[in-house]
């Protein structure tokens, strides 16, 4: 073993030794500050709500109906994957953290910031670009919360969250955009 010249801001030989010791932990090393059990308890909190909205989106996907139904369900399904992508990020930094992504569809719903919404083939176009709007903009809130309590604690995960936000953000101008395309009335003062 070579020796390393000492710093002032990290003993090498000191992490060598953690790491050995601590290998069972995977990349959650000592120095990690957040309380897991929160951690799991929030990221499982924003699975399940990226699950809520990938079987939303797909839904209204489905039973999309009016004169702009092929162009409002295509921006419904590429919506649904990039809430299945948010989905498998989620579950995958819970997984490396050491947690369980809790998948269980018998407490989705009540895990969920999000709502499931309206449902049946009399449900007019705008309600499901309003009710899809709502639940991105619940997102948007959330997350901006989220990406703070990471912060420099957990800079992967908060950029994680950094992105999805971005693109809940994008979803969001994207169902302003095509309400106000449906009805005039409803564009953004």
């Amino acid at each position: 073993m070579t020796s390393v010249a000492k710093n002032k801001l990290y003993d090498v030989n000191q992490i060598r030794a953690d790491a050995r010791k601590e290998i069972e932990e995977g990349p959650v090393t000592p120095d990690y500050k957040l309380d897991l059990n929160e951690t799991y308890q929030l990221m499982n909190e924003a699975l399940a709500s990226e699950i809520l909205c990938v079987l939303r989106y797909r839904h209204h996907q489905v039973i999309a109906k009016g004169i702009d139904f092929p162009q409002v369900s295509a921006e419904f399904a590429e919506h649904a994957e990039a809430e299945y992508e948010h989905m498998m990020m989620i579950a995958e930094r819970i997984d490396q953290l050491g947690g369980d992504p809790d998948f269980n569809p018998a407490t989705v719903a009540a895990r969920s910031s999000t709502e499931y919404g309206s449902s049946g083939p009399k449900v007019a176009l705008d309600q499901l670009i309003k009710e899809d709007l709502v639940a991105e903009r619940v997102a948007i809130e959330i997350y901006r919360k989220l990406v703070q309590h990471f912060g420099s604690e957990d800079p992967t995960s908060r950029r994680m969250f950094e992105k999805i936000l971005e693109d809940e953000e994008e979803h969001a101008n994207d169902l302003a955009d095509l309400l106000a395309a449906i009805d005039p009335r409803n564009k953004p003062q």
